[in-house]
């Protein structure tokens, strides 16, 4: 499967679902998909996972997507059983696993070797860790995830080729507070009158 194939499903279907992403090209082609104040762009490897774990707790009636890859994952596996046990219904965790660190040289990982990530999920306590073997079933699992109140983790295997796509217009600092006043507008804050009380 091609990850840009992937994330167009995705994007077909996520509506307004906050989406946090990983470091690395799977940035930049779902920005190119779906541009939105609700992305928030990970640059620290490994992150993504906690990251998007903290916002669904903390944001329980929206439904909340990380988009991973391998390589970060691995860096942070430690967030598979702390997902496990805090079980947030509203998180769908999906990991694209091309068997390379792409952002920094396409080195092998360790699922090049064997290295089961979903079968890490499961193990760790994640009842709905699926593989997803086509485009088609990830369409279906993803579609599933999405109208579902479960965690999910769906592991998909990908081929290394990335589509050519625009950088990502904004720096970290910008992200950022696009991503919370988003969210501040999502909650009815109103920030700015909270600062002058």
């Amino acid at each position: 499967m091609k990850r840009f194939d992937c994330l167009g499903i995705i994007a077909g279907a996520a509506t307004d679902t906050l989406v946090v992403t990983s470091a690395g090209a799977v940035t930049l082609e779902w920005n190119a998909l779906r541009p939105s104040d609700g992305n928030f762009r990970v640059r620290t490897l490994g992150l993504c996972s906690s990251i998007a774990l903290g916002m669904a707790l903390g944001l329980p009636q929206r439904k909340v997507i990380a988009l991973d890859g391998d390589g970060s994952l691995l860096m942070n596996l430690c967030s598979l059983p702390t997902m496990a046990r805090m079980q947030p219904s509203n998180l769908v965790h999906i990991v694209f696993d091309n068997e390379v660190y792409e952002a920094s040289g396409s080195k092998q990982t360790a699922t090049a070797t064997g290295t089961d990530l979903v079968g890490m999920a499961r193990a760790a306590g994640i009842r709905q860790a699926l593989w997803t073997h086509s485009v088609d079933e990830f369409a279906r699992i993803v579609t599933e995830a999405l109208n579902g109140h479960e965690l999910f983790f769906i592991g998909a295997k990908v081929t290394t080729e990335r589509t050519e796509v625009p950088p990502y217009p904004m720096d970290e600092v910008e992200n950022k507070y696009r991503f919370i006043r988003h969210v501040e507008k999502l909650k009815n804050i109103d920030s700015q009158n909270q600062l002058a009380k």
